[in-house]
This record gives C-alpha cells, sequence and structure tokens, in this order.
C-alpha cells in the first residue's frame, strides 16, 4: 500500500510537472493510428457478418460461370432445401425513340419467384420518394431500375426500357437489393428483371459472360448436410459461399486496404517508440538526485524500480486508454473518406480494437520505457554529495533488445504472416539504416562548412555559426531525429506529390486517339453489317477480333485444378475461363520474347495440332515454357497444342490483348463471338446510342467512365492512407520533441553560459532556428530523395512506367521540412531565452 500510494504521489507531481507530457503524446499517436484503423476494419467485418445472410441471399449460395448442373438441384430438393435462381450479366439499357435513344451499361440481374430467400428487396413507386421492403419480384414484362440508371436514361416509371430485343416497362425503383456485386461492372447502374423475360432478351449467346447463382436455403442440420454433399461435387467454375465467406471480393478489398492502412499506423508505432526511448531517458536522468536521496533513506533498489516503472506502467495505460478513445474519433474521419467503398452504416465496434490498443501501448511502455528505468537501481547514495555518478555511461544494447522484439512481434501482428512480416522487418530496418547514413553524411558535411575559414570569418559574431556547431556536437541525437522525420514526410510526399506524378505518368504515356469503348457479344454475322455500320458514321472501321472461352484442364497431360498451385493469383487464373483467340499476324503491341511466331508458313489444316502463343506474365504466374503441352475445354470438346511462342503485351494500351492465341482455322468448329475496342471522339457522343438501337445484343463498355469510377474510389483510400501517414508525421514531431527535452537542460545551460559570456538575445535566436532549420532540411532532403526513389522503383518495377520523377519532391520536401521543424523546435525552446541566465546556471 505505501508503493502504491508513492506511485500515486510521483504519478501525480510528474504529471504537474510536465514530466510526462511527451511519453503520453507519444503513447496517444501510436495507439490512436492503429485503433483507428482497427475499429473501422473491426466494424466492416462485423457488418459482413450481421448481413451475411442478406449478402447472399440465402442460407448458402452455389455461383457458375455456366449453367448448373440438374443434380445439384434434385439433391437440393430431395435434402428439403428452398432454393431460387439470379443471373447476372453486363449488357446495354436504352430508352427513348429511335432518333432520340439514350443507352447505359448496366449490371442485369435476372430472378426467379421467391428471391431473396433471406434479406429483402425494397423499392420505390418514383425516383427520389420513400422506399419500402416488398417480397414481390418485378413481374413479367417489367423491370426495376436503381435511381442511378434511371436518371442515366432520364425514364420515369411507365417507360418502356429495352433490353436486348426486348421493351420492358419500367415499374419502380430498386433501392435495395441483398447481393448486389462488387466487380467491375458491380460499380455500373442495376437493373431487375423476371427471368422469364431473359430469353426474349436474346442476350445470353456464346461467350457471353454470365454468372448463374442458385439461393438456398433451410435448416442448420440441411445447410451443413447439403454442403459437405456438394463440396464433393463441385466441378471447375463453380464455388460455393456460406456465412463464413460470404461476399469474397469484399474481404478482399477489406484485407488489402486493412493491411495496408494499418501498415501505415506501423510507421507512427515505429517512430512513437523512439520518442518514447527518448522520453523515458530524459525522465531516469532528471530523477537521479532523487533515486540518490530515497537509497539514503534506506530504499531498496528493487523499490525504487518498482515505484518508478509503477508509475510508467499506470500512466501508460491511462496514455494508451486515451489514445484507443482518439482512435475511435479518428475512425470516424476515415470512415467518412471511405464513404459508399463498403456499407452505408456499420455496427458499433467490438471489444477486440480496444484490446489491440491496449496491447499496443502497454508493449511501448515495457519495451522503450522501462529499460532507462532498469538503470536508476545502480544510482549510489553518494550522489547526494558528488554527482560523480556516471551520467554519460553507455547504455547496455541488451535493455533495449526486448523492446525491438516485441516491436518487430508488433510487425509480424499487423502483416498477418511471417514471410510479409519479414518483408516488413527488413524493409524499416533498411531505410532507417539508410536514412541514419545519410543524415550523418549530411550532418558531417554541414559540420565541415561551418568550420571552413570563409565562412568562419562571415559568421565569427552570428548565430549561424553557433547553430551549426550546436548540430555538430549533437551528433547522435540529430541524426536520430533526421532520419525518423524523414520516414514520415517520405511516406506524405510519396502519397501526395509522388502518386500523383505515377497517375500523370500513365496517363501520358497513353497517346490521345487511345481506345476508350469496348464492345463485346458481337455475333459472327454480324461482323459486316457493324463495319458497315461504322463506315456509315464516317468513324474508322475497327478490327474485329475473334474470342471463344475455354477452361484450361491439363498441363503436360497432367490435371489442372486451382489445388494445383500455391499462389493465389494462379488459382485464381485456373478456375477462370479463357478468351481464346486466333490470328496470322502478331497484333500490334506485341512483341515474341521466347520461340518463334505460329504465323510463319502455311495456314494449317482443322485437324493439325494448335500452336499457342502465350502472354509473358501468364506464362510466369502458371510456370509455363517453350514446349508445354496445354489442352482446353471448350463447349465440351478439348483441344490440345504446344506452347511455341511467348509474348509481351502492352495491356496499358487499351487494345484488344488476349493471354493465349493460336493460328487460325483450328478454333473454326467451335462457337465464338467478336471484340473490339475503338476510339470515340467527344463529337460523336450520339454514336453509341445509334450502335445499340441497331444492335441490341451489343454490349458496349464505356472505359473513360469505368477508369474515371476506379480513380474516384483509388483517390477515397489514398486519402484514407494519408490521413493514416499523418500520424506517422506527428510521430515524427513528438521524436523531434521528445530529442528537444531529451537536451533541452543541456540546451538551457549552454545557452544561459553564452549569454553570460555576452551573447545578444538576436544570436541566440539565428543560432536555434538555423540549428532547427538545417535539421529540419536535412530531414526534407532525405524525404525528397527517398520519395524520389521509391517513386521510380514502383514505375520500373510495378507499373512499367517511363517515369520521370517530379522536380518539386526534392525542394518541396526540402521547404517543408525546413519550415515545419524549425517552428516546431523554435515554440519548443524560445521560453529559455527569457528566462535568467542565474537560474539556470545555478541548476548545472
Amino acid at each position: 500500500m505505501n508503493t502504491l500510494r508513492l506511485i500515486l504521489r510521483m504519478l501525480r507531481r510528474d504529471w504537474r510537472a510536465g514530466e510526462l507530457t511527451v511519453l503520453g503524446l507519444a503513447l496517444m499517436v501510436a495507439v490512436a493510428s492503429l485503433t483507428s484503423v482497427g475499429f473501422l476494419t473491426d466494424r466492416i467485418s462485423q457488418a459482413l457478418i450481421q448481413e451475411s445472410h442478406q449478402l447472399l441471399g440465402g442460407d448458402l449460395l452455389l455461383t457458375s460461370d455456366h449453367p448448373l448442373r440438374e443434380a445439384v438441384r434434385q439433391e437440393a430438393v430431395r435434402r428439403g432445401l428452398r432454393m431460387t435462381d439470379s443471373i447476372s450479366f453486363p449488357s446495354m439499357a436504352s430508352s427513348g425513340a429511335q432518333e432520340a435513344m439514350t443507352s447505359q451499361l448496366a449490371e442485369i440481374k435476372a430472378v426467379a419467384a421467391g428471391y431473396p430467400l433471406r434479406g429483402t428487396l425494397r423499392k420505390a413507386p418514383a425516383p427520389n420518394t420513400a422506399d419500402a421492403e416488398t417480397r414481390a419480384i418485378p413481374e413479367r414484362g417489367t423491370v426495376w431500375l436503381d435511381e442511378r440508371l434511371a436518371d442515366a436514361l432520364h425514364v420515369q416509371p411507365g417507360t418502356a426500357i429495352r433490353i436486348g430485343t426486348r421493351d420492358l416497362r419500367f415499374a419502380a425503383v430498386l433501392t435495395q437489393e441483398p447481393d448486389r456485386a462488387m466487380s467491375i461492372f458491380g460499380m455500373a447502374p442495376h437493373l431487375l428483371m423476371h427471368i422469364d423475360d431473359l430469353a426474349a432478351t436474346g442476350l445470353i449467346q456464346p461467350a457471353s459472360r454470365v454468372t448463374f447463382r442458385l439461393h438456398l436455403a433451410g435448416d442448420p442440420q440441411q445447410i451443413a448436410d447439403f454442403t459437405h454433399w456438394v463440396q464433393a461435387h463441385l466441378e471447375r467454375g463453380e464455388r460455393l459461399e456460406d456465412m463464413r465467406n460470404a461476399r469474397p471480393e469484399v474481404r478482399a478489398i477489406l484485407d488489402r486496404a486493412q493491411r495496408f492502412l494499418r501498415l501505415a499506423a506501423l510507421l507512427a508505432v515505429v517512430l512513437a517508440a523512439v520518442a518514447v526511448g527518448f522520453a523515458a531517458d530524459r525522465y531516469m536522468r532528471r530523477h537521479l538526485d532523487g533515486c540518490a536521496v530515497m537509497r539514503c533513506l534506506g530504499a531498496r533498489q528493487s523499490q525504487i524500480v518498482l515505484i518508478h516503472g509503477g508509475e510508467f506502467m499506470l500512466f501508460g495505460l491511462l496514455a494508451t486508454l486515451a489514445g484507443c478513445i482518439a482512435g475511435y474519433a479518428a475512425q470516424w474521419g476515415l470512415q467518412g473518406m471511405l464513404a459508399g467503398l463498403f456499407f452505408e452504416s456499420l455496427p458499433s465496434p467490438s471489444w477486440q480494437p480496444w484490446a489491440h490498443g491496449l496491447l499496443v501501448g502497454m508493449a511501448l511502455v515495457a519495451g522503450f520505457a522501462l529499460p532507462p528505468l532498469l538503470r536508476l537501481r545502480a544510482v549510489p547514495t553518494l550522489r547526494v554529495l558528488r554527482r560523480e555518478w556516471a551520467s554519460s555511461e553507455p547504455l547496455s544494447l541488451g535493455t533495449y533488445a526486448f523492446g525491438c522484439l516485441m516491436l518487430a512481434g508488433l510487425m509480424l501482428w499487423v502483416a498477418g504472416e511471417v514471410q510479409l512480416g519479414a518483408v516488413i522487418i527488413t524493409g524499416f530496418a533498411v531505410a532507417l539504416g539508410l536514412y541514419t547514413l545519410l543524415a550523418r553524411a549530411l550532418l558531417f558535411a554541414v559540420g565541415r562548412l561551418s568550420i571552413t575559414s570563409a565562412l568562419h570569418r562571415r559568421t565569427q559574431r552570428s548565430g549561424l555559426r553557433l547553430g551549426l556547431a550546436n548540430l555538430r556536437r549533437h551528433t547522435a541525437a540529430s541524426i536520430l531525429q533526421a532520419a525518423a522525420l524523414g520516414l514520415g514526410l517520405t511516406a506524405l510526399l510519396l502519397l501526395s506529390v509522388g502518386r500523383q506524378g505515377l497517375v500523370d505518368s500513365w496517363r501520358s504515356k497513353m497517346p490521345a486517339d487511345a481506345p476508350n469503348q469496348f464492345i463485346i457479344n458481337i455475333q459472327p454475322e454480324q461482323q459486316q453489317p457493324l463495319r458497315e455500320f461504322f463506315r456509315s458514321k464516317g468513324l474508322p472501321t475497327p478490327k474485329l477480333e475473334p474470342m471463344i472461352r475455354g477452361r484450361l484442364v491439363a498441363i503436360n497431360d497432367q490435371p489442372v485444378t486451382p489445388e494445383s498451385f500455391p499462389d493465389e493469383n494462379a488459382r485464381h487464373l485456373v478456375d477462370r475461363e479463357f478468351n481464346l483467340s486466333w490470328t496470322a499476324t502478331l497484333p500490334p503491341g506485341n512483341e515474341i520474347v521466347a520461340g518463334r511466331w505460329h504465323g510463319a508458313g502455311h495456314a494449317p489444316s482443322a485437324s493439325a495440332e494448335a500452336e499457342y502463343s502465350v502472354e509473358q506474365g501468364l506464362a510466369e504466374t502458371l510456370h509455363l515454357g517453350l514446349g508445354d503441352r496445354l489442352v482446353y475445354e471448350i463447349a465440351g470438346e478439348r483441344l490440345t497444342g504446344r506452347i511455341t511462342s511467348l509474348r509481351k503485351l502492352e495491356w496499358d494500351s487499351l487494345r484488344v490483348n488476349f493471354f493465349v492465341v493460336t493460328q487460325p482455322t483450328i478454333l473454326d468448329r467451335f462457337p465464338g463471338s467478336f471484340i473490339t475496342s475503338f476510339h470515340l471522339p467527344v463529337q460523336h457522343a450520339d454514336f453509341i446510342n445509334e450502335l445499340v438501337r441497331s444492335f441490341p445484343n451489343l454490349t458496349v463498355i464505356d472505359v473513360a467512365a469505368l477508369m474515371s469510377q476506379l480513380q474516384s474510389m483509388l483517390d477515397q483510400i489514398a486519402r484514407a492512407v494519408q490521413a493514416v501517414f499523418g500520424f506517422a508525421l506527428l510521430a515524427g514531431l513528438v521524436v523531434l520533441y521528445a530529442a528537444l527535452q531529451a537536451s533541452s537542460d543541456e540546451r538551457r545551460y549552454e545557452l544561459a553560459l553564452l549569454r553570460a559570456l555576452g551573447a545578444r538575445h538576436r544570436q541566440l535566436r539565428e543560432a536555434l532556428l538555423t540549428e532547427f532549420a538545417m535539421l529540419g532540411a536535412i530531414a526534407g532532403l532525405l524525404a525528397g530523395c527517398g520519395s524520389t526513389a521509391i517513386s521510380w522503383a514502383l514505375a520500373r518495377f510495378v507499373f512499367h512506367l517511363d517515369y520521370q520523377p517530379d522536380a518539386i519532391l526534392l525542394p518541396l520536401g526540402l521547404f517543408a521540412g525546413a519550415i515545419g521543424i524549425a517552428l516546431v523546435g523554435w515554440l519548443g525552446t524560445a521560453g529559455t531565452l527569457h528566462r535568467p541566465a542565474l537560474e539556470h546556471l545555478r541548476g548545472g
């Protein structure tokens, strides 16, 4: 009880004296950065779990890229399950008279009676009116449009909507559907129709991109038994979803966003750990006299450690709780930045983010605050009379080894996997090491400048020389501050100027006449009429590329399944259907990097073995090489061939490209369609409406509109990430403040001594501003170089762009670092100049 009273008394006294301010700030920033991300992702995860039934439209969802087998339906009926169907695909919706038709790409969903089995549909009688739940689906001959589609088509209920070759009446506004997809076409407006009207539209053709869904519902035991049965009978292209893996595309986006945001937050944790170490070291040095007195009064070493350690742990707990509250408040801002990407409303967070925040805060205290306090055990009683305790005694690296191990453990926990965690730890260590070496070199160069004779003569009586000398005298602290601040500034420069530079480089790579429209679902008999239509409108005739959909079933006579590959991308590629094409001439933008192009020589007969030209990236992902034997299943038949060449493609050209191309006549016996891309000038804006009016079955994809939507999504995510990196910058400023406080006593004594020796107020002010501005300039220069190098590496090795780093990065980093850090440093030390010099000299 006496020890507890001492802990509380010292905590109250040190808090009033401001001894624990920096420690509290560092812990709050670190915990708030992680918990703000944790709270948001936890709420989204809970929303997925709570709405899993609605997200599936049932208790179980079986999706497929082909019509589902009758045997599956019969087994579901035998087990007493309720079921209903839905079919989704992208297509054009049109409205208006022939001369003034308006068309819009939409996500079409055809549903059967009973949909949805779980969750509800909501509809409104007209746009911008109150909606209500409904258990009905659109009647035959009618459709429901969401408000986006109604606005795009400029229609009101009662208007005829053309879907393919069928006119359907707009009967209601769709305001909610439970299982809306989040694919690239899921961003398009939505239309709901009756499944019995689908055949009359003529939209389902060979090679059409269609997703078939079977929704099932029943008792938990019935669902479990059927799940066990169907998992053993799943075929290629079929996937089973339940409450645990509902909406895998949403979970994939969430996992990636959560990991990236948490890694950004981890930078703040690393910097905060440095600040905690600074604050604890200063606390230890300022309490040496008190510990010596306590030793004289009979206190044991264990008691001293227990009292001060208990004070830090109790204060750390309070600061961590404050950081959790700050993180809870900050996550509302992040939710606003990501509004519309996941859910409109989210449930309250669980206890887990609070527990994670407490774990992070207490780990920082235990790993970086307690080690300096352990040195208090060695304070001799003789210090009361003679200050001979070795304040300059080197700190044992072993005392911080535990903290570094805990920090590495935090990185592994945030990363979620050992391999990625090891890369992150290595990356942080290398970045910090490089920044430390560069900061040391720059400080050495600054020190050499300050002692050159010419500069010495010009600045002998000014504060400039004093400021540069201070940097040289406090080299270790200056290096650490510059490296820490450089990391924070690098992140912000990379996400602002660097990111925009990458986007501009990508845009500049595309020519002004790059294709901005794609047409799919072109039937063989429509080739010549479509060419003539383009010519009649004064547009260049596009090249129509043949396309047949096939599934890879064997490599070198070995059956292929998604489970054959450990890589997630490879599993996804193998599970989907490939778009195969044929041509005798090498397409533009294609370059043979290995083997020979199959177009050389005479045209093969239909019975000859196929020769495949495979895209280089696909070959690397699936571990394919020249001479490998591939077997594709197309419309129930198998096509065998060998890889005779590998191609490198310009994917960002927006031309039609294919992973696999073979020679002509080989695929003639299989049903297929055609695809093309073309550039539509702005002055021909009505062309799409006329095209869809003449060819109702075609699907036109406005690439520019989709890219605009993707850019909007990326901007939202980038703003959220920048906000999280703002914590890192704040942590860097806390590091600066902590380092200033750690050397504040020595700095006050030096300033007081200079004033006693005749230094003027102006000289000392110049010295302080010079020191802080130079420190900030070094950190900004490091940030400018680092962000430039990272941007170049991303462009060169990830995005394959000819990137020219933005010339503003270096001056911007230099200017922002110098001005910002000079301001913060001046605010922290300016008060020293206005206090009597004798007060500091007497205090030592």
